[in-house]
């Protein structure tokens, strides 16, 4: 663990020069994986990362030195790397360390790192027998990992905290063939919780089956055609749309440079009326949740559209400086080797009042993306295009038959402002996303939602 004393000497040691904030962050993590492919346990790995970060502000102006070396010396070496490249001739002194406490909302009933191994591989093998039961499923990959990040954050405003995130998932990929092609299904559910997910939130027969019928169902499916259509995108892992073609463009990383598309914009009606998005870190256990963030804020349910009005954006530390805005506990950062920026955690389209039914029985000939692969995205212009990993082509409001090959195309902006029908059953789905403090844990969700009109990519 990170000592009182020893932190508030590197705070003293950061600010030597002349720095107006300073910050150590300090981690210790258990990690662990499972390979099986096929049946066959391919790899076993565990390993440990430890190490820590000090950062130091003079203005806008901030520097981020890190070290695996967490002895006293070692954590002062790297406060006096960080202090050096910064100068000033007034002085700010640190206040004294206090510590923080905050209200655990992420309770975890069995560590990972107290489960041996072999249980571990007997849910894979679960979700392997399930595999085996299709003849057209030639190959089963399944990833288990689990994760005990330990946190301790200090910094020159006197806070002294800490945090325990666990996090278990599994990943299923099932390969479908014909002999001649091959199509992938995946399912990949997840949350912030020990082993006793296998009790409540993954059940490894059913996210297998999950998988094999999608690939399959696409192996089986003809190409898509291409035109400018209605879509209809379901639930789960749909909500990839929002977080990548509109999330990261409300990322105070992008918006205090002026490189995005919705940056001055605030009270402004940026999307339908029926579109409501939030981004909270506070629900309960779940993938992208935390109780403070890595700054040591605490974690907040943020609304950033509501009734189609831009509301708030997510903002860290020095962006909040640049913004002149205050921070929303939305730092986050891989390991203690990033600094941390502005990040979504748990981002979501609210559930409307439509039916599903009607939604899509009332969209005439289009395309309904049962399920959503991925994509990428320009956060200034809100341009992206994703992949559709399964779909449906719709004629006169009825699904006829699955299609393959889809990708949809737009801007986020626009995209927004078409979303017609808003479905009641949101549901959430696991992902990782990458941006500049690395790759962190994230929920990415919605109900089944409409758009009036789309560009889809196809044949």
């Amino acid at each position: 663990m990170l000592d009182q004393k020893i932190a508030q000497e590197v705070i003293d040691c950061a600010l030597s020069t002349g720095g107006d904030f300073a910050e150590i962050f300090y981690e210790d993590r258990l990690n662990n994986g499972v390979m099986m492919r096929s049946g066959k346990v391919e790899s076993i790995n565990s390993g440990r990362l430890h190490g820590a970060g000090v950062r130091v502000y003079l203005g806008l102006r901030g520097v981020y030195v890190y070290t695996n070396d967490t002895t006293r010396e070692g954590l002062l070496a790297c406060a006096r790397r960080a202090a050096s490249a910064l100068h000033a001739d007034s002085r700010v002194t640190a206040q004294p360390l206090r510590a923080t406490e905050y209200v655990n909302c992420h309770p975890i009933a069995i560590l990972p790192s107290q489960v041996k191994t072999a249980r571990k591989i007997e849910k894979m093998r679960a979700a392997q027998g399930v595999l085996s039961q299709y003849d057209e499923v030639v190959q089963g990959m399944i990833r288990y990992t689990d994760s005990e990040q330990r946190v301790w954050i200090a910094n020159s405003d006197g806070l002294y905290t800490s945090d325990t995130r666990v996090y278990t998932r599994m990943s299923i990929s099932a390969i479908a063939s014909n002999g001649t092609e091959n199509q992938t299904g995946t399912s990949n559910p997840g949350a912030l919780q020990g082993f006793e997910i296998f009790d409540s939130r993954i059940d490894p027969e059913a996210a297998a089956h999950k998988a094999a019928k999608q690939a399959i169902t696409m192996l089986h499916a003809p190409v898509c055609p291409a035109g400018i259509m209605p879509v209809v995108i379901d639930n789960g892992f749909g909500g990839v749309i929002f977080h990548e073609a509109c999330g990261h463009s409300l990322e105070a990383t992008s918006v205090a440079v002026g490189a995005s598309e919705f940056a001055g914009k605030l009270g402004q009606k940026i999307a339908a009326d029926c579109v409501t998005a939030i981004d909270d870190g506070t629900m309960p256990n779940e993938w992208g949740s935390e109780n403070i963030d890595d700054e040591g804020t605490p974690t907040t349910r943020l609304v950033l559209i509501e009734n189609g009005v831009l509301k708030n954006y997510m903002i860290d530390r020095l962006n909040g400086r640049r913004m002149q805005m205050q921070p929303t506990g939305s730092a986050r950062r891989q390991d203690y080797s990033f600094a941390p920026t502005s990040r979504m955690r748990n981002t979501y389209i609210a559930a409307g009042n439509d039916d599903n039914d009607e939604i899509i029985a009332t969209m005439g000939d289009g395309l309904y993306a049962k399920s959503m692969g991925g994509g990428s995205v320009n956060p200034a212009t809100g341009e992206f295009n994703f992949a559709v990993s399964e779909g449906y082509l719709v004629k006169g409001g009825k699904i006829v038959h699955p299609v393959r090959g889809a990708s949809l195309i737009g801007r986020g902006s626009e995209i927004l402002t078409k979303i017609d029908r808003v479905g009641k059953d949101m549901q959430m789905a696991q992902g990782m996303c990458g941006s500049l403090s690395g790759s962190v844990p994230t929920n990415v969700g919605q109900p089944m939602i409409r758009v009036s009109s789309i560009t889809v990519g196809g044949r």
